[in-house]
């Protein structure tokens, strides 16, 4: 099968393939001489001045670049590989976290130290920007066949308008774009930066710049833009060009500025100017590796006229000010949509059910009916699924962000069954985005796919009775390989979901000792179908005398030398916390989202209360005490709510990696918020409130043991201190 985005060998680009085999053979370590097939080349369509190939030998593939035939126009760039920059072949979440990868790759890119890696002498820092003017003037003189008055217009302006402060010492790429970045197959992360022939020492902003052009180049760009007249501005999913400057800099750990900007960002007009005029010349040379090389003769006097409106715009260019990293927007229009959708249907369908299903299990709490669903819940799921509201919280197949689920989610947090009504309960989520991020083709098909469609259910198995689960590195549970197979033996309980009649496979956490690696680099995680010999169900752990039987539990689970395909293990052996860190990635603040939620209903709860009962000739809520309580629990409950968005938006923008103390941060305080609020409705109800009349006895239980469930606070505030007296630091060091 083809390489997407290549096409046969164009003919004047024609070379042996036989010798490149040969060649290649000799000289290219672990090239395979078998399978006896000739080499397979194919030519990528894009790329500008190197031509670029794909080749394929049995299993191996590789990236080849050359020299183009025939005479170089001097100084000219010697090669890029041009893509849709608008991503469209990918869901709007997704292309909104690998824009969030690449502005995150070229902040740390910008901190490197340069006396670290000893690049002191990579190039001349100084006068960066009055040479890279000059570099482009001469480039676009060189190559020029028509006059283009706004060419010289604007590069009088910027050779007036050059920084005075024109010294700075970082390593800039020179040609720093989506283009030129490899991603990783399955994750929104960067692997690769490609076309360094542009590097040097000298001002980074030029970079930042450049990356910005297509957010505000002129309105029918196709070349750069795969055939569509786009501006990425308008692009669903791809953060707001603000946005990104404002996560560049937080990622840096300094000062957000703008100075000078509308400088840079003409700059990189002139820039593309040049560079399209010199695409231009090489095919009117027929040299150029691209097929529609004619077409960039188009862009240099619109590029030249927009750079030099943009210049004259000043620093409003960014259409906005540039608030901190994290800085809360609205819902997606998707999202709100959904949302409002998900509203009525709690409205209409599931609340009003919650009294018949509160009655179901009363009525079943001492038989094991009370660990299958009423005939309520099953329908209800299926109105839910043809209506759309179905697996909200997976991004790349709902389509929606972090912070639309967020909204979403503290919906669901009102009634206790409501999560699983649209398939978005605990631990399936995770064990979904488990499978959707790591799992192999074979993994989806026989347990993603159906755990999408809710034809069943899992449960996820790594706490252990004989140790202290908070260090995960004291873990005891052995994952041993035998042959094809592996064998699992140990102990775990609070295994959530594992008394659910519908639980059908379990990813278990254990260790594939190697005393080589790190401690780190010893667990792996397996998938363990429930009916493999050896599996023993022992027990249901009961939550402050909650046996949370509606979501199966959490129970103790022995695995007795269970074995188990090779092919169940996830990602490979000694992965396991690589995939516990994005397995608690979104996951980690969906218990979160929901428990802003619960806090909502407890509070409306004890309005309700406060408002029908009298003690001492008034109205519980005309007594002072009670009525600080109800302004202390919408303070709280605010606070926590936007600190939750401002976690779910941190996700969405700089990755869970770089979101990791907003993370921590909420699942400290939204726990302990709904305990004081849920403390308080209590109060407010007296005795009834702990009877089952009232679920607040169970909300409690609830959010109380979510300080200890999602790591204990003591881990995640020694982790806050920890990045807070880092970010310190550096802050401190930036300014000196």
């Amino acid at each position: 099968m083809a390489e997407p985005d290549t096409s046969e060998v164009r003919e004047k680009h024609r070379f042996s393939q036989a010798a490149l085999d040969s060649y290649l053979s000799a000289n290219l370590p672990d090239f395979p001489l078998t399978p006896p097939e000739p080499l397979m080349v194919r030519q990528y369509r894009s790329g500008q001045s190197n031509p670029t190939f794909y080749l394929q030998k049995g299993t191996k593939q590789y990236v080849l670049r050359k020299k183009p035939h025939g005479p170089l126009l001097p100084g000219a760039h010697r090669g890029r590989i041009f893509r849709d920059v608008a991503l469209t072949e990918v869901s709007p979440a997704e292309r909104s976290a690998l824009y969030v990868a690449v502005i995150e790759t070229l902040a740390r890119l910008h901190s490197f130290d340069l006396k670290a890696l000893d690049l002191q002498g990579y190039g001349r820092g100084e006068g960066y920007c009055l040479r890279q003017v000059q570099t482009w003037k001469n480039q676009y003189k060189r190559a020029a066949n028509v006059n283009i008055p706004a060419m010289q217009q604007l590069t009088d302006w910027l050779l007036d308008n050059v920084p005075a402060n024109d010294n700075e010492e970082k390593l800039t790429h020179g040609d720093f774009r989506i283009d030129n970045i490899i991603f990783h197959s399955r994750e929104a992360r960067v692997v690769a930066v490609l076309d360094w022939e542009l590097s040097t020492l000298g001002n980074p902003i030029a970079d930042l710049a450049y990356l910005a052009v297509p957010f505000l180049w002129p309105s029918r760009f196709p070349v750069f833009t795969q055939g569509n007249d786009i501006s990425l501005q308008n692009v669903e999913g791809i953060p707001a060009l603000n946005e990104l400057i404002a996560i560049y800099y937080h990622c840096r750990g300094i000062p957000t500025s703008l100075s000078n900007w509308n400088f840079f960002i003409a700059l990189a007009c002139l820039k593309l100017a040049g560079i399209s005029q010199g695409v231009y010349a090489r095919y009117t040379l027929g040299n150029s590796s691209a097929e529609d090389a004619y077409r960039f003769a188009e862009m240099v006097k619109p590029l030249a006229e927009k750079g030099l409106e943009l210049a004259k715009r000043g620093a409003a260019v960014a259409e906005a000010p540039v608030g901190a990293a994290g800085e809360l927007s609205q819902q997606s229009q998707k999202g709100r949509k959904v949302l409002q959708q998900l509203k009525e249907f709690m409205k209409q369908h599931v609340l009003p059910a919650e009294q018949e299903v509160i009655e179901y299990y009363a009525k079943h709490e001492s038989s094991q009916l009370r660990w299958k669903k009423p005939l309520t819940i099953h329908k209800l799921k299926e109105m839910a699924k043809a209506e759309g509201l179905w697996n909200l919280f997976l991004p790349a197949v709902s389509g929606l962000t972090q912070t639309d689920y967020a909204l979403i989610a503290e919906e669901t947090g009102k009634c206790f069954f409501a999560p699983e009504i649209f398939n978005c309960q605990a631990p399936d989520t995770g064990n979904m985005e488990v499978l959707h991020l790591y799992g192999t083709a074979e993994q989806k098909k026989q347990w993603l796919e159906p755990l999408l469609q809710g034809k069943f259910q899992s449960c996820f198995c790594m706490t252990e009775p004989d140790v202290a689960s908070s260090d995960a590195t004291n873990m005891e549970c052995t994952i041993q390989r035998d042959g094809d197979s592996y064998i699992i033996k140990g102990k775990k309980w609070w295994s959530s979901g594992a008394g659910n009649p519908d639980c059908k496979v379990a990813i278990v956490m254990g260790k594939t000792r190697n005393s080589s690696l790190s401690k780190y680099k010893q667990h792996s995680m397996i998938l363990v179908p429930f009916e493999t010999p050896g599996v023993k169900i022992i027990r249901p752990l009961k939550v402050f005398g909650y046996d949370d039987a509606p979501h199966g539990g959490h129970f103790e689970v022995h695995f007795e030398q269970v074995q188990v395909p090779a092919s169940n293990m996830i990602l490979g052996e000694g992965r396991g916390f690589e995939i516990a860190q994005g397995r608690l990635g979104p996951g980690r603040i969906h218990h979160c989202m929901r428990t802003i939620g619960l806090a909502e209903r407890a509070l409306q709860i004890l309005c309700e209360r406060a408002a029908q009962r009298k003690t001492f000739g008034k109205k519980l809520y005309e007594h002072e005490v009670v009525a600080h309580w109800i302004a202390e629990c919408r303070i709280d409950i605010e606070q926590a709510r936007l600190l939750t968005l401002r976690a779910a938006k941190a996700i969405d923008t700089v990755g869970s990696a770089g979101a990791k103390k907003q993370i921590a941060m909420i699942k400290v305080a939204a726990p302990r918020m709904a305990c004081k609020v849920v403390d308080r409705a209590l109060q407010v109800c007296g005795a009834a409130g702990f009877s089952q009349d009232f679920p607040l006895g169970l909300m409690f239980a609830h959010v109380r043991s979510l300080r200890i469930a999602d790591g204990p606070d003591e881990v995640h505030l020694s982790a806050i201190a920890k990045m807070e007296l880092m970010e310190q630091a550096k802050q401190l060091s930036a300014k000196m």
